[in-house]
């Protein structure tokens, strides 16, 4: 396997020592912009399969700074799906047939659900943030690439991933650290938002499985079918925290209810239907199950997340709009 990464301020090294030595992995520091340097790589390293999950990805930053993600995740994406073609357009018949390219995007594209109803593949777009606008577009341009020059692409689109080696500006390892070191733990606006959460491993598993038999063309929904109000996620993680390392006063007293973001979607959810009957993949962890093991790595890799929160990022609160001056 090759991995490309640009090694931006959310790229970590340290995430892949359980495998650096592993001489079925590579890895090399492109900007997926750079249309030499992805050329180069498909070039040399002349792949049967292409997964491609760069991307700016944290809302907040979006609506403070959408150009990253207007490059990255759209210009990224045309660049990715002109090296895949080309490369695909050289290679045999038979390796031809078998090459796929699968897009991972996101279920944000499809907008906000009311209290009632679930996304799926047929759900139209209606993005609401700079981060979703980005994506749908990348989305459209791989359907327009299967569409025109029968490229094998697919895309995914999944709910809110959480789990180990997760960079701290999201939800759940914001709050899991915050709540380590006392600070408080900001909830936007009353909590009330619904999202469905899903295990970065069972994510995992289900893009192995689109890439390897999904159908050239279609689109999937990757859902942990484990719908969650934010303030309820925060909750849970502080009861656990409470178990495993207490303190004086339960954490939950850290709660502190912000400003709502901008444009704040209420609900998200997802009807992982379709990947689950035609490919047989199903959700291994609940949400009860999934929480309690991220919150464990956390206590247990403090090596890890220690020089991103002194370094990177310290728990700041992101996405308040900044004014233009024309």
């Amino acid at each position: 396997m090759l991995n490309l990464d640009k090694l931006t301020y959310a790229g970590n090294l340290n995430s892949l020592r359980p495998i650096e030595n592993s001489r079925h992995y590579w890895f090399a520091q492109v900007d997926i912009c750079d249309r030499a340097a992805v050329a180069e790589a498909f070039d040399g390293f002349r792949p049967d399969r292409v997964i491609h999950l760069a991307a700016e990805s944290h809302v907040d930053r979006s609506i403070s700074a959408a150009s990253d993600f207007i490059d990255t995740n759209i210009v990224g994406t045309f660049v990715m799906l002109e090296a895949a073609r080309t490369y695909w357009s050289s290679i045999a018949t038979e390796r031809m047939e078998a090459f796929r390219f699968l897009h991972v995007s996101t279920d944000e594209v499809y907008g906000s659900l009311g209290p009632n109803g679930l996304f799926t593949e047929e759900t139209a777009y209606d993005p609401s943030s700079p981060y979703s606008s980005s994506k749908a577009a990348a989305d459209h341009l791989v359907s327009a690439w299967a569409r025109t020059y029968g490229f094998p692409g697919l895309i995914s689109n999944c709910s809110n991933n959480y789990g180990p080696f997760h960079f701290p500006e999201k939800l759940v390892p914001l709050v899991i650290l915050n709540a380590l070191h006392g600070k408080p733990l900001p909830v936007y606006g009353k909590g009330e938002n619904v999202r469905d959460w899903l295990y970065v491993d069972d994510h995992a598993r289900a893009l192995d499985m689109i890439a390897a038999n999904g159908r050239i063309g279609e689109k999937y929904n990757v859902g942990g079918r484990s719908e969650r109000r934010n303030i309820d996620v925060v909750r849970t993680i502080c009861a656990i925290l409470d178990r495993l390392r207490p303190q004086a006063a339960p954490h939950e007293q850290l709660i502190t209810f912000v400003t709502d973001r901008p444009g704040h979607d209420l609900r998200y959810a997802i009807d992982a239907t379709k990947l689950e009957t035609e490919l047989g993949w199903r959700a291994e962890e609940t949400f009860e199950t999934g929480i309690e093991k991220t919150v464990r790595w956390y206590l247990d890799n403090e090596w890890w997340w220690r020089p991103l929160r002194d370094k990177v990022y310290a728990g700041e609160r992101l996405g308040l709009p900044v004014a233009t001056v024309s």
